[in-house]
């Protein structure tokens, strides 16, 4: 039964693309990533990259809003101790898959909360955030971003 779900999935997203296209508008969606288990991190990104390559990055305004624990995507190993996070999950290979979304155009937002209450520097702690990526809330970004009509995405 599984499979067949997965199959009506497909086809109402590929219903979905389709009317998009024929509008001309993209698809505005937000990714909310809020943990810090980094296999769960990875799956999202693969997720976010399937997503990609099933729309086209052309056809698609795609946003990563991270707070609390989902900070540990883009905290590297060496910042852990004197932050207040449990875990720093920007390696190598987790930047380098954060790089090739970056370079497709997708934008992760990060949490001016949750950097202050974590004691994390975004500048000397963060793997390639600049100060135009803070966001002053993550969950009221959301809530912004839905008001615009981003879907919502949750993985």
């Amino acid at each position: 039964m599984k499979p067949f779900f997965q199959w009506c999935g497909a086809l109402l997203i590929m219903l979905g693309l389709s009317v998009a296209s024929v509008a001309g508008e993209k698809q505005k969606v937000v990714y909310h990533l809020n943990g810090d288990d980094p296999k769960q991190q990875a799956d999202s990104l693969r997720n976010i990259q399937n997503h990609i390559n099933a729309v086209g990055k052309e056809n698609l305004d795609l946003k990563i809003v991270v707070h609390g624990d989902g900070l540990s995507l883009l905290l590297t190993p060496e910042a852990l101790a004197h932050t207040k996070m449990k875990a720093a999950n920007a390696d190598a290979e987790m930047q380098a898959r954060i790089a090739g979304l970056k370079d497709q155009g997708v934008q992760i937002q990060v949490c001016a909360n949750t950097l202050k209450g974590r004691s994390v520097d975004a500048k000397n702690d963060l793997y390639d955030v600049a100060e135009a990526d803070i966001v002053p809330s993550g969950v009221a970004q959301l809530a912004v971003l839905q008001n615009q009509g981003y879907a919502y995405i949750k993985p």
